[in-house]
């Protein structure tokens, strides 16, 4: 489990545990355009995730999320399920630092891919991984993957699979973001 690191700005980063799954539940529902999942559905995310997830706690308050997941089909992807920024904490590099951080833990040492879902309008994810892949000197390759009409019988705008790499996660863990 990567522990907990203390940044200049008084931001820390560390891996939930299942008492954080009602906070990261209130941090999404204030947070944007995200899905709303249940506050089960998060607590479940801490408690058996934790190694793939990050909170970024502000003060002693929780002010960001990542959930992700090494998928079980393909070893080497990370899925990128949700990121949430509280606006408190944004303009900080939050997101960025979130994803950095999981990728240096030793659980990612195999990763060279990451993925996520986002729909076209969407435009804070789009910044987010189209300059995550700058920064890993990565390509990034959108491609339709869950269709408006296919997969939500219209009630949901099209999701884009964004595939980011292949990249090298030691470089990450060389920076010393984590343990």
């Amino acid at each position: 489990m990567a522990t907990h690191h203390d940044m200049d700005d008084g931001l820390s980063l560390r891996a939930p545990v299942s008492e954080d799954g009602s906070d990261v539940w209130q941090l999404i529902q204030k947070s944007g355009p995200l899905d709303k999942n249940s506050m089960y559905c998060n607590m479940l995310q801490c408690d058996q995730f934790g190694d793939t997830c990050v909170i970024a706690e502000l003060e002693g308050e929780i002010v960001g999320w990542v959930s992700a997941f090494i998928e079980p089909s393909d070893t080497e992807s990370l899925f990128i399920w949700q990121v949430a920024v509280d606006s408190k904490a944004r303009g900080m590099g939050v997101a960025r630092r979130m994803l950095e951080h999981l990728l240096a833990r030793e659980v990612c040492a195999g990763v060279t891919r990451l993925r996520t879902t986002i729909t076209a309008d969407n435009e804070a994810s789009w910044a987010l991984f189209n300059s995550f892949a700058d920064r890993m000197d990565a390509e990034l390759k959108p491609e339709p993957h869950y269709g408006r009409e296919t997969h939500f019988e219209g009630r949901h705008a099209t999701e884009y699979m964004v595939t980011i790499g292949e990249f090298d996660t030691s470089e990450v863990r060389d920076q010393g973001v984590a343990s």
